[in-house]
C-alpha cells in the first residue's frame, strides 16, 4: 500500500478539492448557470468566456439560442477548471500507486477505481451541457461527484494513523445498520438531485403542509418519475407540469422523514456504545442530520435562497462523509478483532 506522507497529503487535498467542486457544481446549477457555456469543453469555442466585442458577436451568431452571459459563463468554466485539476490530482494518485507497485509494494486499486469514476464523471459533465440539462444526467452527475468525494475520503482514511481515540470499541455490531444507512442516504440524495434537476424544490411552498394548507395536493407520480424522455429537448427551468413536480417534491420530503428516523435510531445506538469515540461519532452524526433537516425546511420556508440551497447540498455531502467514516471505522474494528493485536498494529501504521 502506498504509505508516503506525500501520498496521504495529496489524497486529503484531493478530498477537500472534491468537496469544493461538489459545492461549486451545486452553486452553478442553482444559479441557473448550467448552460452558461452551451458547448464543451470550451465556452463558445474559447478556453475562457469570450469578452471582446467581436468574440461576443461571433459567439452570439454561432449560438443564437444562447446569447453570451459573461457571469454565468465564468461560473461554469471555473467549475470545469477545478474539476480538471481534481482529475489531474486523481491521475497523479493512480500513477503513484503504480510506481509503488513496481517498487515491490502492493497495487492499490482504489486510485484506479477513482480514475475510472472521474473519466465517466467528465463524460456526464459533457452530456449535462450537450443534452441540455437532461434531469437523469444532472442527477447522475451529482451522484458521480459525491461518489468521487466519498472514495477519496475512504482513500484518505486508510492512510490516517488510527490513534486510540479513533477506535469504536463495539461498533462492528452496527455494521449492517451503517450499511443500510448509507444506502438510504444515497437514495435520498438521488431524490434530492431529481428534485433539483426538475425544478421541483418549490412545488411545495409550505411546511409542514405542502401548499394551500394541503398535506398531499394533486400529484402525478407516474409523470414525475419518467427517467428518459428522449433527446433534443431543453430542460432548463423544467418541462413538467405542477402535479408531476409536486409528486417529486413529496417523494423527497417523505424520503427525508424516513431517512431522518433511521439515522436518529442509529445515533441512539451509537450513544449506547461504550467509549468516547462512539459518543463523538453519535454527536457528529446527529449534528449533521439536524443541520441538514433545518436547511431543507429553510429552503421551503424562505423560498429557496441560493446560499441556503447550496448549503443544503453541502450538508448532504457532510452527512455522507460522516457515514463513510463510521462505516470505515466499523470495518477497521472488525479487522482488528479478526487479525489480533499484532496484525492490527501493523495495519494502523500503513
Amino acid at each position: 500500500m502506498t504509505a508516503s506522507p506525500a501520498f496521504r497529503r495529496a489524497a486529503f487535498a484531493a478530498t477537500v478539492l472534491a468537496l469544493c467542486v461538489v459545492m461549486l457544481g451545486a452553486y452553478v446549477r442553482l444559479s441557473d448557470a448550467g448552460l452558461g457555456c452551451p458547448d464543451w469543453p470550451g465556452c463558445y469555442g474559447h478556453i475562457g468566456v469570450p469578452d471582446h466585442p467581436e468574440e461576443v458577436a461571433a459567439a452570439n451568431a454561432a449560438f443564437p439560442e444562447r446569447p453570451v452571459e459573461t457571469g454565468k459563463g465564468w461560473k461554469e468554466m471555473i467549475h470545469r477548471y477545478l474539476a480538471g485539476v481534481l482529475g489531474l490530482l486523481i491521475l497523479g494518485l493512480a500513477i503513484a500507486s503504480g510506481v509503488a507497485r513496481k517498487r515491490g509494494g502492493r497495487l492499490e486499486k482504489l486510485p484506479l477505481v477513482l480514475l475510472t469514476v472521474v473519466v465517466f464523471q467528465a463524460i456526464l459533465g459533457m452530456w449535462t451541457v450537450t443534452w441540455q440539462l437532461k434531469p437523469v444526467i444532472v442527477m447522475a452527475h451529482l451522484l458521480g461527484g459525491l461518489a468521487t468525494l466519498s472514495l477519496l475520503w475512504w482513500l484518505t482514511l486508510r492512510r490516517l494513523p488510527m490513534a486510540a481515540h479513533w477506535r469504536l470499541p463495539s461498533v462492528a455490531g452496527l455494521r449492517p445498520a451503517l450499511a443500510v444507512a448509507m444506502v438510504l442516504l444515497i437514495g435520498q440524495i438521488a431524490l434530492g438531485g431529481w428534485t433539483s434537476a426538475n425544478y421541483a424544490a418549490l412545488a411545495c411552498n409550505e411546511f409542514p403542509t405542502c401548499s394551500q394548507g394541503q398535506w398531499i395536493p394533486p400529484a402525478d407520480f407516474g409523470e414525475g418519475f419518467v427517467l428518459w424522455r428522449g433527446l433534443g429537448q431543453n430542460y432548463e427551468f423544467g418541462v413538467l407540469d405542477n402535479p408531476a413536480r409536486v409528486a417529486i417534491h413529496l417523494a423527497h420530503r417523505f424520503g427525508a422523514l424516513a431517512v431522518a428516523v433511521f439515522l436518529l435510531g442509529l445515533t441512539v445506538a451509537l450513544w449506547r456504545l461504550p467509549g468516547g469515540a462512539a459518543t463523538r461519532g453519535a454527536a457528529v452524526l446527529s449534528a449533521a442530520l439536524v443541520l441538514q433537516v433545518l436547511l431543507g425546511i429553510a429552503n421551503v420556508v424562505f423560498n429557496l435562497p441560493l446560499g441556503v440551497a447550496v448549503a443544503h447540498n453541502g450538508g448532504a455531502a457532510i452527512l455522507l462523509l460522516t457515514l463513510v467514516t463510521l462505516n470505515y471505522l466499523a470495518g477497521e474494528q472488525r479487522l482488528a478483532r479478526t487479525a489480533g493485536p499484532v496484525r492490527n498494529e501493523g495495519r494502523r501504521h500503513v
